[in-house]
């Protein structure tokens, strides 16, 4: 065992969550489309872009404001544990000329050993990051479907199509601004933090833990004990 193996470990346990794992994250923006000239928009026929609706309210904009902070906390634990380990690395290294062999692979064990630790919490992390992006996100479209039934009512739609399914259509169809409208108007925000996985099954073989439910409420969810 030596050090560069063990810094190789630990570098891979940092960068699990370093990226994070936003649904709301925006892709480049696309070259102008050229202008289109529109035939009449079809009666009883309404599109909606639900990745929009969200993207686009108030609510989500939180809920995207809120999952930077989760990540970034959840950085910062893992890149600390790093620079731990990493300072904990270089100054065995330092010692190897006054270290017998066995002292040496007894520490560098012992780095390993918590480099190993590291790597499984990051993996935790961001499954635990990707559960309550989920969980968040699922209740924003509890919030909005009620409404989008409103609005396809209100608008007279016969059928509803996803816009993701469409390749182009009247705008004059799209019911997305007025679902956008009735979610601001609804809700703007609600409090909630990084859902907790179970550490001890998380580590153990055999298949992935299960997600510690938090009730949906609009109080901030206890802080875990450490």
């Amino acid at each position: 065992m030596t050090t560069k193996s063990i810094a190789a470990g630990i570098l891979a346990a940092a960068v699990a969550v370093s990226a994070g794992s936003s649904a709301f994250a925006q892709a480049a923006p696309a070259p102008t489309a050229p202008a289109v000239t529109h035939g009449p928009a079809i009666p009883g026929v309404c599109i909606m872009s639900l990745e929009n609706a969200i993207g686009t309210s108030t609510v989500g904009r939180y809920v995207e404001g809120r999952m930077q902070q989760i990540v970034a906390q959840v950085n910062a634990e893992l890149n600390g544990e790093k620079a731990a380990l990493d300072n904990d690395a270089k100054a065995l290294d330092g010692r190897r000329a006054s270290l017998d062999q066995a002292s040496f692979e007894q520490q560098a064990s012992a780095i390993q050993v918590r480099a190993n630790t590291l790597q499984r919490k990051a993996q935790v992390r961001d499954r635990e990051v990707s559960a309550t992006e989920q969980k968040a996100v699922g209740r924003i479209g509890q919030e909005m479907e009620p409404l989008i039934r409103q609005v396809y009512q209100q608008k007279a739609c016969s059928v509803l199509l996803q816009r993701t399914a469409v390749v182009i259509a009247n705008p004059a169809m799209d019911i997305t601004p007025q679902v956008v409208t009735a979610l601001n108007a609804k809700i703007t925000q609600f409090a909630f933090d990084r859902e907790h996985l179970d550490t001890a099954q998380a580590a153990a073989p055999g298949g992935a833990p299960p997600i510690v439910q938090t009730p949906q409420t609009a109080r901030p969810a206890a802080p875990a004990k450490r």
